[in-house]
């Protein structure tokens, strides 16, 4: 396994994050324990969660799995680099969600209790809160790191003036502020290139994508179809997106096999060449795909591949960081 720092920061990531949000509704508890512990053999350190997760209402359900998985002791806190989020509604009752100081601190305090640990790496905001000011959420966040519940803070969907806005803050208060953001990124939603990533590196922040495989079309979708093993892309988003993109995909795929490696993959391993990318966040619902993963460190991307997946799904504009990207 490949390691990184988180941003700025001196902490030690693997390549890849382990994403849970399967764990409860799409794989059984004993499968999610099975996942994680070999991510562990294979060197995966950062998980990342939600107090959200789970699809049911202020039960914290993936949490929870992960929290037993903790107490079968033998290290597994201890290897594990934890990113967990709040933001989203926990209850029925207006406080029950966003970034008010109290549902903060609240909420933390219910993820570690789920999580059965003393502490959280990296507690990351779900969604920007435009109701919250910035004073009010550093307070919050500079209480719980006085505490040891939380080491460090991230962001997840923010635009790039989110970014500034919110280091600036913590700057006139001479606090950490963020060390990461939690984006949407892959090969065809790149709009994060515009002004997110330009913010993430000027502020120090390591870029850690979502969707990398844009909901499995970059994974093999047509191949998948074909054999009849397809799962994600038979959703009607899925195959409405693919039925958009069918040429290119057709062309990615194709491009995929004459470099002798599988499309998710060269997905990832184009995440990884990216500046600013710490770790793309993979969502396994099996341990067979989650071996599968592992060949994306193995791919080596030269400048003519790279030009080629540039063209068969363009950047935004001119490519680039704006302004550049649609001015001089």
């Amino acid at each position: 396994m490949e390691y990184t720092n988180l941003g700025r920061t001196g902490l030690s990531v693997s390549r890849l994050c382990l994403g849970t949000m399967n764990f409860g509704p799409e794989t059984s508890e004993p499968d999610s324990f099975a996942i994680m512990d070999r991510a562990l053999e294979h060197g995966i350190n950062f998980f990342d969660t939600a107090n959200v997760y789970g699809r049911k209402l202020g039960e914290g359900v993936t949490e929870n799995i992960i929290g037993r998985w903790f107490a079968q002791g033998d290290g597994r806190r201890e290897k594990v680099v934890l990113a967990t989020k709040v933001y989203g509604r926990m209850g029925e009752w207006p406080n029950e969600q966003g970034l008010s100081a109290r549902h903060i601190v609240r909420a933390c305090e219910e993820s570690l209790r789920r999580l059965g640990t003393d502490w959280i790496d990296l507690y990351q905001m779900h969604h920007i809160s435009r109701a919250t000011p910035w004073e009010e959420i550093w307070q919050a966040m500079e209480t719980l790191v006085a505490q040891g519940k939380v080491l460090y803070v991230g962001s997840s969907n923010f635009a790039g003036w989110h970014l500034a806005q919110a280091q600036e803050s913590a700057a006139r208060r001479n606090f950490l502020g963020l060390v990461s953001e939690q984006c949407i990124y892959n090969l065809m939603t790149r709009h994060v290139e515009l002004e997110v990533l330009p913010a993430a590196q000027r502020y120090g922040l390591g870029i850690v994508p979502w969707s990398p495989l844009q909901g499995g079309l970059l994974g093999g979708a047509i191949r998948k179809l074909a054999e009849g093993s397809a799962a994600r892309s038979r959703s009607e988003h899925a195959a409405k997106l693919l039925a958009e993109n069918r040429p290119a995909v057709e062309a990615y795929e194709k491009l995929c096999a004459d470099l002798g490696h599988d499309p998710a993959d060269v997905a990832l391993g184009w995440l990884l060449t990216r500046p600013a990318v710490t770790a793309p966040i993979i969502g396994p619902r099996t341990v067979a795909q989650l071996d599968a993963t592992l060949g994306a460190l193995s791919v080596e991307l030269d400048d003519a591949t790279l030009t080629r997946l540039d063209e068969l799904f363009p950047p935004i504009g001119k490519g680039g960081p704006a302004p550049e990207a649609w001015a001089w």
